[in-house]
């Protein structure tokens, strides 16, 4: 008797149990989602489909006579949110917020809520995490009540659904995509197979509604987004919300945006009645004084497209270990090192090798960009030498290893920032373009000509043998720049 030939309805076929990812042999990683031993058998291999043609929904037109009307953005109700969306919400959007636990996601969200319902558009804030008990009583804290704001606590999709077809809310919020879960998908709420469902429900339901839609999403240990990396594909925007736990500071960081640019920031000051939005947050990051103290320079750093003021702060002490200890806060400690090399070498100040150093910046801003470099390197040294910066100087330039100090970007605009806040010197690279009003410019073309602007007897004392401060014999001195010229000797305008 003939054997039986093995058709394709007999043969085994395989699934991953965390995404759903189906094979017709076994593997040991999924190449889906990368999980190592999830693959199993489940039954006959699937089977071959084709898709034939079928009749369209809406019929093809000329870009030119497609209604850009319906794409109009509408305000949320907070300024600096608008900001980084590119105007507000548009019809049909599917916005996703991450950020870490305890930032302020929920707080925000339930202010946008609150703001953007009207008796025309209806908000439907869904929380899956809290009851609506809760819910409620951050709203009475914030003023975050109206009529027009209907509250659910739900954890299955399909009750989502039903909402919007008993309410049709035009702002959907989502509090959080990650405990919302299919019963018809197998898995823990959370899980990916779970967040893809769910998160392609609800942008099926905000596309056919014309519905914006906010979904909040946790992050991992890392700071990433979790869950597949899909849904960031999927969704119209994605915002990142950051700030460090113990300072009033909150940044909404835009990563993706269909709508708009994505470097635009938001500035927000979290406090015991909720969240303010800051359309001027360089208050925030200066310390203002009467005299100026040692250790303390200014610098104009851009957060997208925004420029902010910010503070930076160095304090040197005799050390009493043999390795002395290198603390930051707020800044890079590899920059901070370089510059501690720099100042060494190029700028001949040897007082720095054998102390304890401790750099900072004032209210919990991060600075990260090399703009910053020349401002460090400057509080660096007036701490080394115990000497004040002359009062209202900003620094701004990147400082290479050679201990030259090289061109940055938005030179223009970080000037007029720090001359609108009345700041009137300021230390900048070669060729800054135009100048502000009243506003004394120094182009500076090494680390040996910024530390001109200490005095000179103090700044010997913190220098080696050997021409101080000067980057070398035969510098030429820095080249000033007055108001309302571009360079020097070219007439005022």
């Amino acid at each position: 008797m003939a054997a039986r030939t093995k058709t394709a309805k007999d043969r085994p076929s395989y699934r991953c149990t965390e995404c759903g990812w189906t094979t017709a042999k076994w593997l040991g990683r999924c190449p889906e989602c990368q999980a190592w031993g999830t693959v199993e058998e489940f039954g006959g291999a699937p089977a071959i489909r084709t898709t034939a043609a079928g009749r369209v929904s809406t019929a093809a037109l000329p870009i030119a006579q497609v209604d850009g009307r319906q794409a109009t953005a509408r305000s949320t109700g907070v300024p600096e949110l608008d900001r980084v969306l590119g105007g507000g919400l548009v019809p049909g959007a599917v916005v996703l917020l991450a950020g870490e636990p305890g930032v302020g996601k929920s707080t925000l969200l339930l202010d946008v809520a609150a703001k953007a319902a009207s008796d025309e558009h209806r908000t439907l804030y869904v929380t899956g995490e809290e009851s609506a008990s809760q819910v409620r009583l951050r709203a009475d804290r914030i003023n975050a009540l109206d009529d027009h704001l209907y509250l659910a606590a739900e954890t299955d999709l399909s009750a989502v659904l039903g909402h919007l077809d008993q309410v049709k809310p035009s702002l959907l919020i989502l509090d959080s995509v990650q405990t919302v879960a299919s019963p018809e998908i197998e898995g823990a709420p959370g899980g990916m197979a779970q967040v893809r469902e769910v998160a392609g429900a609800l942008i099926r339901a905000s596309k056919e509604r014309g519905m914006s839609t906010l979904l909040v999403g946790h992050v991992t240990k890392d700071g990433a987004i979790a869950g597949p990396r899909l849904l960031e594909h999927l969704v119209d925007v994605v915002l990142h919300f950051e700030g460090d736990r113990h300072a009033r500071l909150r940044l909404v960081r835009g990563i993706k945006n269909r709508y708009g640019a994505t470097d635009e920031v938001g500035c927000f000051e979290l406090h015991d009645e909720g969240i303010v939005g800051l359309a001027d947050p360089s208050g925030l990051f200066l310390t203002r004084r009467d005299e100026p103290v040692p250790g303390t320079c200014l610098t104009v750093t851009l957060e997208g497209r925004r420029p902010l003021v910010a503070e930076v702060q160095a304090l040197t002490v005799d050390s009493q270990i043999p390795s002395p200890r290198r603390t930051t806060s707020g800044l890079e400690t590899s920059r901070v090192s370089m510059m501690l090399a720099v100042l060494e070498q190029r700028g001949r100040i040897s007082a720095l090798g054998k102390r304890d150093i401790y750099s900072a910046t004032v209210g919990g801003v991060r600075l990260s960009e090399p703009a910053a470099d020349l401002a460090i390197a400057l509080a660096l040294a007036s701490a080394a030498s115990d000497t004040p910066l002359p009062k209202n100087l900003v620094a701004i330039g990147e400082v290479g290893l050679a201990g030259e100090v090289r061109r940055v970007t938005g030179v223009q605009r970080r000037l007029a920032e720090a001359h609108r806040l009345g700041f009137t010197h300021a230390l900048v690279p070669g060729d800054p373009g135009k100048v502000p009003a009243g506003m004394r410019v120094t182009e500076v073309a090494n680390v040996g000509d910024a530390l001109r602007v200490l005095p000179r007897g103090r700044r010997q004392a913190a220098e080696g043998p050997g021409e101080a401060g000067t980057g070398g014999p035969g510098t030429p001195a820095p080249r000033r720049v007055r108001a309302d010229a571009t360079r020097e000797g070219e007439p005022r305008r």
